[in-house]
């Protein structure tokens, strides 16, 4: 086996205590010490240096749903999600070479042990800094140019903005060529950074003493063409009103269920007028990360230019340390951070 030297003898991983009533909170999980895991044929050893605290797991802490890529968390299992690492270790020549920089989907751990084929190795500089590789921009912006083609001049509404994929498909959608770029938020304050530095022509805030659809119609006098959807409910009606014909609805996620006091995140029905469907010949597609990997390369590339240029910015905030990545998942579903969250190890 080829290895660095001086790897420790344990690594600390953060595991599901208790299935929460509500949202989850710090004292549902519980950071445990455990002998270093052991790579074996086809496997290789990941020093984690990054992982992303993402609201989906929510829904897989609640059980998970069926037909969903992300399988259901019970007490006692680790938790999961996106992560950027250096290969440490690996048994004979498969894989990513030891020193070699990767990511994977096994975060929520200081070290992990990764097949081969969950590893994809990341080129040396294509980014400015291992962290950038965490961003959900690709999700967005595949979202825009696979799923809803994205026409120049065209208004683009997304909901969930600041978020970690919507503080990204704000700016993506404007470099792409939007004419007219809406935004929603539950904050003043997110609201004003929406509009100064991501993208952002006009951001409609929630409010439960004024109706949503009548301040989306304000914001887009003459309708929508695109909507790129990370909410559901009330937005979702919202949009289905404002949309102009031909409109094209990508539904990306669903935080009106996810991030319900009640239930467990996995559902999130909402009731839309089907004849504004028909008669306004509105197209609505989900999409996932997995989908269109073809996409993944050519935002990777794009990405680095304009975050070199200047041209677009990687929100996000840093939480250090592993012990205080079960708050960093409570703040983010409480709605405490603007764009992506990661935790630096």
């Amino acid at each position: 086996m080829t290895a660095r030297p001086a790897l420790p003898r344990t690594s600390h991983e953060v595991r599901l205590a208790a299935v929460p009533e509500g949202l989850p909170r710090p004292e549902h999980f519980r950071v445990v010490e455990q002998p270093l895991p052991r790579p074996g044929e086809g496997e290789v050893l990941v020093r984690n240096t990054y992982f992303q605290v993402f609201p989906a797991l929510r829904t897989v802490i609640g059980g998970g749903v069926e037909g969903a890529p992300f399988p259901g968390l019970v007490p006692g299992d680790t938790l999961f999600g996106p992560a950027v690492g250096e290969v440490m270790a690996r048994p004979g020549t498969a894989g990513p070479p030891v020193g070699s920089l990767v990511s994977h989907f096994l975060g929520w751990r200081e070290y992990a042990v990764v097949p081969v084929g969950g590893c994809v190795l990341l080129e040396d500089g294509a980014l400015p800094g291992p962290a950038a590789h965490l961003s959900q921009g690709a999700l967005g912006y595949a979202a825009l140019t696979r799923s809803a083609d994205l026409q120049p001049g065209e208004t683009v509404f997304v909901s969930g903005g600041a978020g970690g994929v919507g503080s990204m498909a704000g700016q993506t959608a404007r470099l792409l060529g939007a004419g007219r770029v809406i935004g929603s938020t539950g904050s003043s304050a997110k609201a004003q950074r929406m509009t100064d530095s991501l993208g952002y022509d006009a951001v409609v805030l929630r409010n439960p003493e004024h109706s949503f659809s009548g301040r989306l119609a304000e914001a887009a006098p003459e309708g929508i063409d695109v909507f790129v959807d990370m909410v559901g409910g009330e937005q979702l009606r919202a949009a289905v009103r404002a949309a102009r014909p031909g409109a094209r609805f990508v539904l990306v996620g669903a935080l009106a269920g996810q991030l319900s006091e009640k239930g467990g995140g996995t559902t999130a029905p909402v009731e839309i007028d089907t004849f504004q469907l028909v008669v306004k010949r509105i197209t609505m597609r989900g999409v996932s990360g997995l989908d269109h990997p073809e996409a993944h390369g050519e935002w990777t590339r794009k990405f680095g230019a304009w975050l070199r240029s200047g041209e677009i910015t990687f929100p996000h905030v840093r939480i250090t340390g592993m012990h205080n990545a079960p708050a960093a998942l409570h703040e983010l579903m409480t709605g405490q951070h603007l764009g992506t969250v990661v935790v630096e190890l």
